[in-house]
């Protein structure tokens, strides 16, 4: 683990310190995981994630998880786990704030390569 990351992290703080949409910025590290925080904005793209679950929780705002099958409204302070495999599609109708869990190296984009994959993550 890098000494970044060896003290408490203010997500407010770590939040501020960037505006753009769909670009997830790296806080921390544990047991080969990657926590990132997001802002999400409009609708991001189809996508699944052959080898990796993820979990999605919401610090500000709303997000609506789109499956093919339904939708999942989470609100502020609940969290949603994706399991591998399966197709979705975040949406934010209003600028939302996400910390994600997911292992290090997962691409935003899963098996989705365009306009939004962030392939290289700042560390934060």
């Amino acid at each position: 683990m890098s000494e970044t990351f060896s003290s408490k992290v203010n997500i407010r703080e770590k939040l501020a310190l960037f505006d753009e949409p769909w670009n997830p910025k790296i806080v921390g590290e544990l047991n080969g995981q990657h926590v990132k925080l997001v802002k999400l904005l409009g609708e991001f793209v189809w996508h699944h994630h052959g080898e990796e679950d993820e979990l999605f929780l919401v610090v500000k705002g709303q997000l609506r998880i789109d499956f093919r099958d339904r939708s999942e409204w989470i609100e502020k302070g609940e969290f949603i786990v994706v399991p591998r495999g399966v197709e979705h599609r975040p949406v934010a109708e209003e600028e939302a704030h996400v910390m994600l869990f997911e292992p290090a190296g997962t691409l935003n984009t899963g098996n989705v390569t365009g306009g939004l994959t962030a392939a290289e993550l700042d560390r934060i």
